[in-house]
């Protein structure tokens, strides 16, 4: 568990964390199985580059859930499209049965930014849904 505080840079003291949701076109369950892997993956590799904190991680059959933690210097869209741009293009040519889908993921998604006080509460949000 990552515990949240804040961080420094030279000049700056910040502690920024998104909630992020975003899901496939037409919502299909196609994230499954060593898709779902795969994607995890990739997440993770484009966070890492971008020096920003995976805090959960949660991808259902429909929709990822994704809190992260991030310098106040990266906008988090290019974050976002980072990820779903890589995901896509990976994803698609890695498992032929997404090329179905005219494209992997709908043009939108869902952010939510969350200081000290709710990060715990979207964490186990977050989690619970791989209860459901």
């Amino acid at each position: 568990m990552i515990i949240m505080e804040y961080k420094h840079s030279r000049n700056k003291v910040y502690l920024l964390n998104y909630h992020i949701i975003w899901c496939p076109k037409r919502r299909k369950k196609v994230l499954i199985g060593s898709i779902k892997k795969r994607l995890e993956e990739i997440i993770t590799e484009v966070s890492s580059e971008y020096q920003t904190d995976i805090l959960a991680l949660e991808v259902m059959p429909d929709h990822v859930h994704l809190f992260i933690s991030i310098h106040p210097d990266i906008p988090i869209q290019t974050i976002i499209k980072k990820i779903k741009g890589r995901s896509s293009r990976h994803l698609r040519k890695e498992f032929p049965e997404l090329l179905k889908l005219p494209s992997l993921w709908t043009h939108s998604y869902f952010i939510s930014t969350a200081g000290n006080v709710s990060s715990e509460s979207i964490k186990k949000y977050i989690e619970a849904q791989s209860k459901l």
